[in-house]
């Protein structure tokens, strides 16, 4: 390959290569532009298989951005890995509160994750429509609570925490609400794997479909 290639060129050739190893796939047009970049981000072709779209979520997603709807991340990681310029063209803001003083000190005190104190405090907050966890089972575990009890109804899911404990089943308790709330979109995939860079791949996917509108 020449060293010489511009990034939108090596980009490009990313996709075709990408586009013929998966070869045939069941994703839809408006999902498989989601799952390349996924997968475009990780090198893992894993996704090809284990990503999960509610009915009408890259729709919901991309209407929610192209309304400037707020973002809320689990991982400052998240937030960094979100193109900023292509939010601001919508008026969107994005935000993470797992380090914000006054959330570290409310945890300590109940003795509780600071991602689930985050979440609340994003929630909190009736600009937020788009919730992105890339990290932290406890922040989507959260985020189910709340839409279960205390009538939560975000613009959309991105889940994909990473790790051992508890992230696979936390993707598959979202999987599960899915038959009580079918109101509530999000975009996640089964298993283990997941991270603040796959989700953050997951957004700017979005916002490219939201610009291309």
């Amino acid at each position: 390959m020449s060293c010489h290639l511009r990034p939108e060129e090596i980009e490009a050739e990313s996709f075709r290569m990408i586009d013929a190893e998966v070869g045939p796939h069941p994703w839809s047009p408006a999902e498989w532009p989601v799952v390349r970049r996924v997968i475009h981000t990780s090198a893992d072709f894993e996704y090809a298989r284990s990503m999960f779209f509610s009915a009408g979520a890259v729709h919901r997603g991309v209407d929610a951005l192209r309304r400037g709807g707020g973002i809320v991340t689990d991982t400052t990681m998240a937030l960094s890995g979100i193109n900023k310029g292509r939010l601001e063209r919508f008026g969107s803001v994005v935000s993470c509160f797992v380090a914000d003083p006054e959330v570290a000190r409310e945890a300590r005190s109940q003795g509780i994750t600071r991602s689930i104190l985050a979440m609340r405090k994003g929630v909190a907050d009736r600009r937020n429509g788009i919730f992105v966890i890339g990290n932290a089972p406890t922040a989507l575990f959260e985020l189910l609570r709340l839409v279960r009890e205390e009538e939560l109804r975000p613009d959309l899911v991105i889940a994909l925490p990473v790790g051992f404990v508890g992230a696979a089943e936390s993707k598959e308790a979202l999987l599960a609400l899915a038959s009580d709330f079918p109101q509530v979109p999000f975009i996640t995939n089964r298993g283990r794997k997941g991270g603040s860079n796959v989700a953050a791949a997951v957004v700017n996917a979005l916002l490219i479909m939201a610009e291309e509108c």
